[in-house]
């Protein structure tokens, strides 16, 4: 933040903050209400909760978490992460991962498969010049070993080979193919056998009983899988081998599952959404989220001012911030209170790209110049619609200060 000047090119930074740098603005704690609307804020003591919690939650089940970075896309928040115990952060694509190099991240995750010849080449240099540097990648085909074994170098890349189902989305659908897999991985020089990966957050679409069965029964095929590989004596033997899954729902469920190969595996999590969590599909579907009932539940840590521009009839309001700001991909933002709780008889039911509808009582007494507040569903949706987010104190208090700012790169 120290090398950031806010300006007209900053969304929602009001103009008498423009060519000055973000740690001096942060640091004179103004209101967030000064600021431009539509602008989403970060809530510093909400962010800071959720990955105490989470990270408290992970120790208490000996497993390992690998936060997935591309929800944020912020490597401040990366820090927070790894400062809490992160064992890696989990990315998509080899650009993000390269970023997270270029931030200093020391373990990354790649949680698909890397078939660019160019990034591969990459991390040769990258692992061959960094002895401390970590990292691992799923792989899916043959192709994407071939990709890996045809660069130069002399660290192997860490390799977990990855099972998927019929219908979902990457890795081999069957066992047996993910064991031809593993065994060719296991004859080339060039990369090291380190574990399974997999991922079942396009098997299901809910929390429901039936949803859970289909995640326990794939989680089944994975210990199965990896118990096979374990009889050939497939992996690597100076160290326990990786089991990698759950999404930001099933982490819970995934803990569970793999606790009896606990002495013999490294159980790790790649669920990212905890950072935020949000007012929606992750608030009523997390383990951890305040629908789940559990103490010290996870926090919405994502809020978004925005203003009323129109009153056009009555029980409605038009607001200034559209699908350009908030997500709506799982849900529409939320209406919330000055204390977070969901406004009564406001419901957002429609998004335009710079236009939100909302649905308020016949004796509603807002006007045109009012802020209302909302929360978001769905995290990663908020994130990547901003460039710089103010960070607030809390952002249930009545006049939140800004604090700080986060940059994200998507």
């Amino acid at each position: 933040m120290t090398d950031l000047r806010l300006s007209a090119r900053t969304k929602s930074i009001p103009p008498r903050f423009w060519n000055r740098s973000a740690a001096e603005i942060a640091g004179e704690r103004h209101r967030i209400d000064e600021f431009t609307t539509p602008v989403l804020a970060l809530d510093e003591s909400a962010e800071g909760h959720n990955i105490r919690r989470f990270a408290q939650w992970a120790k208490e089940q000996s497993v390992e978490f690998a936060p997935h970075g591309k929800t944020t896309m912020s490597p401040r928040l990366w820090r927070h992460l790894t400062e809490a115990g992160a064992t890696a952060i989990s990315v998509a694509t080899p650009w993000q991962a390269q970023l997270a190099r270029s931030e200093g991240v020391r373990q990354v995750l790649l949680a698909s498969e890397l078939l660019d010849p160019a990034a591969a080449t990459w991390l040769a240099r990258e692992l061959d010049d960094d002895a401390g540097f970590r990292f691992s990648c799923f792989l899916d085909s043959q192709e994407g070993l071939e990709v890996l074994t045809a660069t130069r170098g002399d660290r192997p890349v860490d390799v977990l080979i990855e099972l998927g189902e019929p219908g979902g989305r990457t890795g081999r659908r069957s066992s047996d193919e993910a064991l031809a897999l593993a065994w060719a991985a296991a004859r080339e020089s060039r990369v090291r056998l380190h574990g399974l990966a997999g991922y079942e957050g396009s098997l299901v679409s809910d929390r429901s009983p039936e949803s859970e069965a289909i995640v326990r029964a794939y989680y089944a095929r994975l210990i199965d899988l990896f118990e096979t590989i374990a009889a050939f004596e497939l992996w690597d033997a100076d160290r326990p081998p990786v089991i990698t899954v759950g999404g930001s729902i099933w982490f819970d469920v995934a803990a569970e599952v793999f606790a009896p190969l606990k002495d013999r595996a490294r159980i790790v999590l790649r669920a990212g959404s905890f950072v935020a969590q949000d007012d929606g599909v992750w608030g009523a579907q997390s383990p951890l989220g305040p629908d789940s009932g559990v103490e010290d539940p996870l926090r919405p840590a994502l809020r978004l001012w925005s203003r009323v521009i129109s009153r056009p009839e009555k029980g409605l309001a038009i607001l200034d911030a559209g699908k350009r700001d908030v997500p709506a991909d799982l849900g529409f933002p939320v209406a919330v209170d000055v204390d977070g709780a969901p406004l009564a008889g406001h419901e957002v039911f429609r998004l335009d790209d710079q236009h939100a509808y909302l649905r308020v009582p016949e004796d509603s007494t807002l006007t045109p110049g009012d802020v209302v507040r909302l929360g978001i569903s769905h995290p990663c949706g908020g994130f990547d619609r901003w460039r710089v987010l103010p960070v607030v104190d809390d952002a249930n208090a009545k006049k939140p200060r800004v604090v700080g700012f986060v940059e994200t790169y998507f």
